[in-house]
């Protein structure tokens, strides 16, 4: 059975993946071909996955016991490009170590 904490790690993969997608792939797109909708869809993909993230983080937190400010870095994480592959590499390197 998958902990909270790998489910975590498989969603902020993903929504760091959405997110350089939508800042590299589509918004460019969107600005230099003028083609609005790979943003639109981009974008709600991403949303729902910043959603995701959030929720798995929460539940991460409470089972793995995390202390608040931790929890707060990881999550202001999400908004930096590149910085979630960051943390999954923190996050697994600490589970090695546990």
């Amino acid at each position: 059975m998958n902990s909270s904490l790998s489910i975590f790690r498989k969603v902020a993969v993903a929504e760091g993946i959405s997110y350089l997608l939508l800042l590299f792939i589509a918004m460019p797109i969107k600005y230099l071909l003028h083609y609005k909708e790979v943003v639109k869809y981009t974008g709600w993909a991403h949303g729902l996955l910043f959603v995701l993230y959030a929720a798995t983080l929460i539940l991460t937190w409470q089972e793995q016991k995390w202390k608040f400010g931790k929890t707060v870095l990881i999550f202001l994480a999400s908004l930096l490009p590149f910085a979630p592959f960051i943390v999954d590499r923190k996050l697994k390197d600490e589970k090695v170590l546990n």
